[in-house]
C-alpha cells in the first residue's frame, strides 16, 4: 500500500538519516538541497517533486519504496519517535516516564 502522508514520509526519512549517522545538513548537501528545504521535507511540512525524492534516496542510499510504501516497520518508527522524545527530556523526566511505562506494562500482565 502506498502512503501519501507527508509527515509519515518525513518520519521515515528522519529514521533512515539517523540510522545512517547523518545530519540534516549532510543529507541536504548530498541531495543538492538547501538545509531549510530538507528540514521542511523531513518535518513533513512540504511536498517534494519526484526528482527531489530521488536525490534524497540517492543520498541516503535507499530506494523510493523505502519512503513511500507502508510496511510493518511503522511501529518501529513510532518507537523511535518516542525514544527520541524521551532522549530530549531531563533525567528526572526520563525516570518518571520509564516508571509510568513500567507500571503500565506490569498492569497488562495482571489482566
Amino acid at each position: 500500500m502506498l502512503i501519501s502522508d507527508l509527515k509519515l514520509i518525513g518520519t521515515k526519512l528522519l529514521a533512515i538519516r539517523k540510522k545512517a549517522g547523518l545530519t540534516q545538513s549532510e543529507v541536504a548537501e548530498l541531495s543538492g538541497l538547501s538545509d531549510r528545504t530538507y528540514a521542511d521535507i523531513e518535518r513533513g511540512t512540504v511536498n517534494m517533486r519526484m526528482e527531489t525524492a530521488l536525490k534524497i534516496c540517492n543520498a541516503l542510499q535507499i530506494t523510493p519504496n523505502d519512503i513511500v510504501s507502508e510496511e510493518n516497520d511503522l511501529y518501529a518508527l513510532e518507537e523511535q519517535q518516542i525514544l527520541e522524545k524521551l532522549r530530549n527530556c531531563s533525567i528526572h523526566e526520563q525516570k518518571t516516564a520509564l516508571k509510568i511505562i513500567s507500571a503500565y506494562l506490569d498492569s497488562l500482565k495482571q489482566s
